[in-house]
């Protein structure tokens, strides 16, 4: 990477990137905020969830006073909730003992991976690290012809390529590079600073070669059980939606008779599927309404996962999915 095209580069970033709410500022809780919600989500759909949570917790005094419930519903829709979990874990750690200003001490905190800590590191504090995504990576891989770019092989080159004196607008120059130009489909490589040096760009389609993830799919049946005062919910305790609330949901194509028994729902009347996935997981959910005695609470009150609105969609709750139970 010559000084010619680092220049390149960042004055391409200069008059192109995007504003968003989290550039232009050096506060390490706005920046780590950003970089945890865009881990598995879009820029678009990562924007009102971002507003929405420091409309409520501005600092990171805020969210360490917070009780977990209440982050959990603010969090909800955003996904992976225990990243939030580990977020306001972290909240407390910074209040009690201050940020940590380097890659190394921000990799001690709860949640925070390499990617994280490099990201946050460059841009609240300066450090010359480099940050690599799955845009960065692609990047690399692209302009190298590297159809395989390993863990090793990506630090080393992107420790060659950074930009010391600007590290945080350079490792961000490359993402917006990534998601805007140098995309997975159809990149725009007429318009790429890099083109020059591009080995890649004969056929881009080959770097990097494609990850082969296979979801396996897994079936459960769920409870949507109407009752004084709403809907019947418990807590979850394990998993990836572990401390929501929710509707009653177990393994299978139904809810065995010691379940009805337990919630004393007597008769249930199935109303559909519903499909949702994770990362690497796909969940297909057979839907069951019925009524129960006690037991009833507004989802509103409570902090639920999409896959909960939407069974509760499915039993044909609609007030009750967008919260007005």
């Amino acid at each position: 990477m010559t000084p010619a095209l680092r220049r390149a580069l960042l004055a391409w970033y200069d008059a192109e990137r995007r504003e968003l709410p989290w550039r232009g500022t050096r506060d390490p809780y706005r920046i780590l905020l950003s970089e945890v919600l865009l881990q598995q989500t879009r820029v678009a759909q990562a924007l009102p969830y971002y507003r929405r949570f420091l409309e409520r917790f501005p600092t990171v005094g805020a969210l360490a006073a917070a009780g977990e419930e209440e982050v959990l519903r603010i969090w909800q829709g955003a996904g992976y909730y225990a990243r939030a979990r580990r977020l306001r874990a972290l909240a407390g750690q910074v209040v009690r003992s201050g940020w940590p200003k380097d890659r190394a001490g921000l990799l001690r905190l709860p949640g925070v991976g390499p990617y994280t800590a490099a990201a946050v590191a460059s841009i609240a504090f300066g450090e010359p690290v480099a940050a690599v995504d799955g845009n960065v990576r692609r990047v690399l891989a692209r302009v190298h012809a590297e159809p395989e770019p390993g863990p090793a092989w990506l630090e080393r080159v992107a420790a060659a390529w950074l930009e010391p004196a600007r590290p945080g607008d350079w490792n961000q120059a490359l993402m917006e590079l990534g998601a805007r130009v140098c995309t997975p489909r159809n990149p725009d490589c007429a318009a790429c600073p890099l083109a020059a040096i591009c080995r890649g760009r004969a056929a881009p389609e080959r770097y990097p070669a494609p990850r082969q993830r296979r979801a396996r799919t897994e079936e459960r049946w769920a409870l949507v059980l109407r009752a004084p005062g709403g809907v019947v919910l418990e807590r979850r305790s394990a998993g990836q939606l572990a401390g929501l609330w929710g509707v009653p949901m177990g393994p299978g194509a139904a809810p065995p008779e010691e379940v009805l028994a337990r919630y004393r729902a007597g008769a249930v009347k199935a109303t559909g599927t519903v499909s949702h996935a994770f990362s690497h997981r796909r969940l297909v959910v057979h839907v069951f309404r019925g009524r129960a005695p006690k037991g009833g609470v507004a989802p509103a009150a409570w902090p639920l996962a999409e896959l909960d609105r939407k069974l509760l969609r499915a039993a044909g709750l609609e007030d009750a999915a967008e919260g007005e139970a």
